[in-house]
This record gives C-alpha cells, sequence and structure tokens, in this order.
C-alpha cells in the first residue's frame, strides 16, 4: 500500500496591498476506508485572525479562515501524507438485483441517494448518448455498462486543460468532443442520472507515478465520478483516464456537483487593478508503506 505525500500551494499576488475576507479550503482528503490522513499541515501566510475546522453536509473537510491584515501576496500551502489503498471494482460483487440495468435501489438506500439521482442536464442529446450504451430492449449488464461509459468518453473526447471558471454544460461536452476533467466527469454524472443510476462529483488529487524513479513523483488536481452499485457501494470511475477503482486517485471531496467541491475560494477587497496573478503547485510523490501493519501510525489533524 503506497503513501502517498500531496503538497499543494496557491499563491494570489496583488500590486498593493489588499484585505482579504472569508476564505473556505477544501484541501483535507476524505476520511474514508480507502485511504486514511496520517499527517496535515496547513500554513498560511498572512496568518489568519481566525481559523475553524467543520465538516459540510458529505462529509468533507472545510477551514474557514479570516483575515486582519492587508497584504501583496496571500500563500496557502497544504501539504498531507496519506496512507492508501488500492482497490478493484469487479462486477461479480454487484447485488443479484441489481446486475442488469434498469434496477431500482434499495427503499432504505433511496433517501440519501435522492439528491445524487436528480438530473443536471435534462435534453433529448444526453438522453440518446447514454441511451447507446444500452440494448435495444433498454437493458444492460450493469457493470458492462459503467466501464463501457467510462471508457468510451476516455477514447472519443479530447481531454483539455480549460482555465475559464465554471464547468461546461454536458451538452456542450458532447458537441465538442472535448472538456476539462471536470467537465468530462460532468457529462458523466448527468448521463448516468438519466438512466437512474446515482452518480456524484469527486475532487481530489491523481497520482502520476514515473517507473524509472524510486520514489514516484508527480500529480496534479483532478475531478472524477462516483457511482453508487448496490454490493460495492461507492465506486470510482475516471473517465479522462478510462480508469476504474480507486489507484492513484485520493479523494479530497465528494459533491452533488463541481461548485460544492472548490478546493479554494474567498474574496479580497481592492481594486480590479491590484489582481495581478495567481500561481498553483501540485506535487505528489508516492512511497511504499514501511510500517508492518496499518494500526502502528499514529497521525495529525489540520
Amino acid at each position: 500500500m503506497p503513501i502517498f505525500t500531496i503538497r499543494h500551494v496557491t499563491t494570489y499576488h496583488y500590486k498593493d496591498p489588499v484585505g482579504f475576507g472569508e476564505h473556505r479550503m477544501m484541501l483535507r482528503p476524505r476520511d474514508d476506508d480507502d485511504q486514511r490522513v496520517l499527517e496535515a499541515e496547513l500554513k498560511v501566510t498572512p496568518a489568519p485572525s481566525e481559523i475553524s475546522w467543520t465538516r459540510d453536509s458529505f462529509g468533507n473537510h472545510v477551514a474557514i479562515a479570516h483575515f486582519a491584515e492587508r497584504a501583496s501576496e496571500l500563500r496557502v500551502e497544504s501539504t498531507i501524507r496519506l496512507d492508501h489503498a488500492p482497490g478493484e471494482f469487479r462486477a461479480a460483487d454487484i447485488e443479484d438485483f441489481a446486475q442488469t440495468h434498469p434496477f431500482a435501489y434499495a427503499e432504505e438506500d433511496r433517501h440519501s441517494l435522492a439528491c445524487f439521482l436528480t438530473p443536471l442536464s435534462q435534453h433529448p442529446k444526453l438522453d440518446r448518448w447514454a441511451a447507446t450504451f444500452l440494448r435495444k430492449d433498454g437493458s444492460a449488464d450493469t457493470g458492462e455498462l459503467l466501464f463501457d461509459m467510462t471508457q468510451t468518453i476516455r477514447r472519443t473526447f479530447k481531454h483539455v486543460a480549460r482555465h475559464e471558471k465554471g464547468i461546461q454544460d454536458p451538452v456542450r461536452t458532447l458537441e465538442l468532443a472535448s472538456g476539462s476533467c471536470r467537465d468530462l466527469a460532468v457529462l458523466m454524472i448527468a448521463a448516468l442520472r438519466s438512466l437512474g443510476i446515482a452518480a456524484r462529483f469527486v475532487s481530489g488529487y491523481l497520482h502520476l507515478g514515473d517507473d524509472d524513479d524510486e520514489e514516484d513523483a508527480g500529480g496534479n488536481t483532478h475531478a472524477w465520478v462516483q457511482v453508487y452499485v448496490p454490493g460495492p457501494g461507492w465506486v470510482d470511475l475516471d473517465p479522462s483516464s478510462g480508469m476504474v477503482g480507486n489507484e492513484n486517485l485520493v479523494r479530497v471531496a465528494v459533491a452533488h456537483e463541481p461548485r460544492e467541491a472548490i478546493p479554494l475560494q474567498g474574496t479580497w477587497i481592492g481594486t480590479a487593478s491590484d489582481h495581478l496573478a495567481m500561481k498553483v503547485a501540485v506535487r505528489v510523490t508516492a512511497a511504499p508503506d514501511a510500517c508492518d501493519g496499518r494500526g502502528a501510525r499514529t497521525g495529525t489533524g489540520g
């Protein structure tokens, strides 16, 4: 099991000292069964006058910072060490009643899944595209449907860096056959929900290993999809890479839609011309677990 070290630095530069309003940070990974934070450190310069931690309705860690000082630079540096357990999705683990789509979720699951079944986009083009993964009678093997959709997006859509704010409409992504990892994730979520399958947006980090390095290095912020499958539960699907399962993926936040999982957002007080630049640097390194047992470590919270 690898140990990931994630360093994420965001720096805002201003021409003159400006004031800072409330800043909301979602940088600490989730406490899930397959990933466990060992150490977490958050450094903010200038130092906040107050910083508090809470969890949102999805169980994501959120830090809220308030500031008294003005400054010409705001720097947020998050360093995480995390124990990660890669896991696979096997179609054989799906409950018998859900092996074939369409299926109905169990009564006890419907309430908690309701917001993840709410349509993101309702458009005939989207419905027609989602239907291409079904047989003529409207059925499909559930496992095959999820694998096929993930890999089809990877194979037939161009993954591009898009720096504009916001998310591309799923129909626009279909028309362009391209989008950022966020856009491709939203397209897949919209298509799955149109088929009655619970899906949610995930933001976090992707580790990009280098086989030539003794200690793998490389990575970036990333977005993908989780689908609720009776039996396995929440399953990670990455349409940008075509991968199924959580290998090399570190979850920071899950949400109904992307605007609920922004890593860092806040306000500043000054003139429009004061803002000069924003720089983001992410590095994800992986090393093998040197401990004999998972229980041998102790971690510190951020």
